[in-house]
């Protein structure tokens, strides 16, 4: 008989810039699959550079593991179909102790992007739902609102909330069939979202990212 056992455990992020009282942007950025948080969030350092208001806050999936046999490169995830409720319920939690750590040392009006890279999209959504703030906008770049959500919750979490979908034109995991309809899900939801489209393939683009954040 499976049972299960609550308990702490130490989970690790990434921050670029120094919040203080004169922090007007924060931007929580998740990664994708067999992703690790310190490489992630390099993308975001040109922003960060530019911007002395501006901090990055990039979170790393709870699970890590090798991307190749025993050894080697390590990636991390966020969650697998393997006890996925309770994996969810974890990295949910996380988030939200997480937030409630950065957050009150930002200027109290500081506008907060959430962005979802990949696998990140349907973390960030998720955690959106049932976190104690509201940001300012929500940007799922490679990858979906999940479709499994419960409709009154995600209608709830995307009302007036702008949302940015981004996707490269040579993406090899997004077919543009899959886009068209993530958004036309998102617009029975309630939500005109903003499709953004670069030369590229399943990744970061330095010249989008800048101008998702003028």
């Amino acid at each position: 008989m499976e049972h299960q056992l609550s308990v702490a455990r130490t989970a690790r992020y990434q921050q670029l810039g120094e919040l203080s009282a004169h922090t007007q942007r924060v931007w929580f950025v998740a990664h994708g699959y067999g992703q690790l948080a310190a490489y992630f969030v390099r993308h975001f350092a040109h922003l960060v550079a530019a911007d002395p208001q501006l901090v990055v806050v990039a979170p790393e999936g709870l699970s890590r593991f090798y991307l190749n046999g025993t050894g080697g490169r390590v990636g991390a995830t966020w969650m697998t179909k393997e006890d996925r409720l309770a994996e969810i319920d974890d990295y949910v939690a996380y988030l939200n102790q997480l937030a409630a750590r950065i957050l009150p040392q930002a200027a109290p009006e500081a506008a907060i992007t959430v962005l979802g890279f990949s696998q990140g999209a349907a973390t960030v959504s998720r955690w959106l739902a049932r976190a104690n703030f509201r940001p300012a906008r929500l940007i799922l770049w490679a990858g979906a609102f999940p479709p499994d959500m419960d409709f009154t919750v995600a209608s709830r979490l995307l009302e007036q909330l702008p949302v940015t979908l981004v996707c490269g034109t040579d993406d090899e995991f997004i077919k543009e069939e899959d886009l068209r309809k993530q958004q036309e899900f998102l617009r029975r939801l309630g939500v005109a979202p903003k499709l953004v489209r670069f030369s590229g393939t399943h990744t970061l683009d330095r010249e989008t990212l800048t101008k998702l954040a003028e």
